[in-house]
């Protein structure tokens, strides 16, 4: 394969970074008529007014209000135990009250986030389509809090978590911190604007289209995640490509420069069909880079999944009137891979 240079950004690519979402797809989609609109419970607000005073009785009183999501977060978000062991819960959320890190973290997320006005409308907006195209799903509550960098968004029996500590800012005070257990190319997407895509892409995951267990070799990983990330196009139609997949401006120009040079590579290095968890992996977990691309750490991570993004759009363009729900369902990555006729560019 011949070498992939490293990418000359000029001015008119960075023009091109906020339009780099593909053609809109169904952006006039109906969903007037769909009854649904996501409230936010502010459960970071409830914690802040955590006081050591009063423990037993704010313990009672959320984990009335809150239910599972509560339970949860006390024993596993916070490891603080059992809230039915008031004796060990007092002990423990006594202690935390009084520490100086909480104290800066809930000052940094009350001034970060004095409402999700923004973020209730967008979810509003995506689980609507979810419900166009999934009549029968259950929405989740939607509960935002902070657990000191556990979990970005944990989803429950019924519930939706927002980590809103992991949402802070590329540049917050606290990242730097972190970084032996969140490399900082992870944590600089820990912005505001990633709360929609990350939550719809984790409900898409996890509760509407999970990964089969026969997916063994690269293909059949490529084109699970080209599925999703078409999905998420199909309920965030407004939001840059950029952000639904987690790459950075210079990742996504590079992905989109390279792509030919790309699938040409998987092909040349006989990775469609490899079944090795520990080589394929790679291309599909995250990652500052892919090692075996560019020349100076400038190629884009998860390049299995942003092929298999292209794959998966190739072969929706080609069939207009296939609905999600029938794309989900087809089980061949083989047939879709074929279908496409994918060479390198859609």
């Amino acid at each position: 394969m011949k070498s992939l240079h490293t990418i000359q950004i000029y001015l008119f690519f960075f023009i091109l970074v906020f339009i780099s979402c593909k053609e809109k797809r169904d952006s006039d989609v109906d969903t007037s008529k769909i009854d649904l609109s996501i409230k936010i419970e502010r459960f970071d607000q409830d914690f802040s007014q955590l006081d050591s005073t009063k423990v037993l009785e704010q313990n009672a009183a959320w984990q009335q209000k809150y239910g599972q999501f509560y339970i949860d977060f006390v024993q596993l978000m916070l490891h603080a135990g059992n809230p039915d062991n008031s004796v060990q819960v007092k002990k423990n959320l006594e202690t935390i009250a009084r520490q100086p890190d909480f104290q800066a973290l809930k000052a940094e997320v009350q001034h970060v986030f004095p409402d999700l006005k923004e973020q209730e409308q967008g979810l509003t907006d995506a689980f609507k389509r979810i419900k166009y195209y999934f009549p029968t799903i259950q929405v989740p509550r939607m509960v935002s809090f902070y657990s000191g960098f556990e979990v970005q968004t944990p989803i429950g029996e019924d519930y939706m978590g927002i980590g809103l500590d992991m949402f802070l800012g590329a540049n917050a005070k606290f990242y730097p911190s972190l970084v032996s257990t969140v490399p900082r190319y992870i944590s600089r997407r820990f912005t505001p604007e990633n709360i929609v895509p990350r939550i719809t892409e984790s409900f898409v995951r996890q509760e509407l289209y999970p990964q089969p267990n026969g997916d063994v070799n690269t293909l059949q990983h490529m084109i699970y995640h080209g599925k999703v990330l078409y999905a998420m196009d199909i309920f965030m139609p407004e939001v840059a490509d950029s952000l639904k997949i987690g790459y950075s401006t210079e990742q996504i120009l590079w992905a989109q420069a390279y792509e030919k040079d790309i699938w040409s590579w998987f092909l040349q290095e006989d990775l469609l069909y490899n079944t090795d968890y520990l080589r394929i992996q790679k291309y599909f977990a995250e990652a500052p880079f892919t090692p075996e691309l560019g020349e100076h750490n400038e190629s884009a991570p998860k390049l299995g999944s942003y092929i298999g993004w292209q794959i998966v759009s190739r072969y929706m363009d080609k069939h207009p009137d296939m609905s999600l729900p029938e794309l989900f369902a087809i089980e061949d990555a083989q047939l879709i891979l074929n279908d496409a006729k994918y060479k390198g560019k859609r």
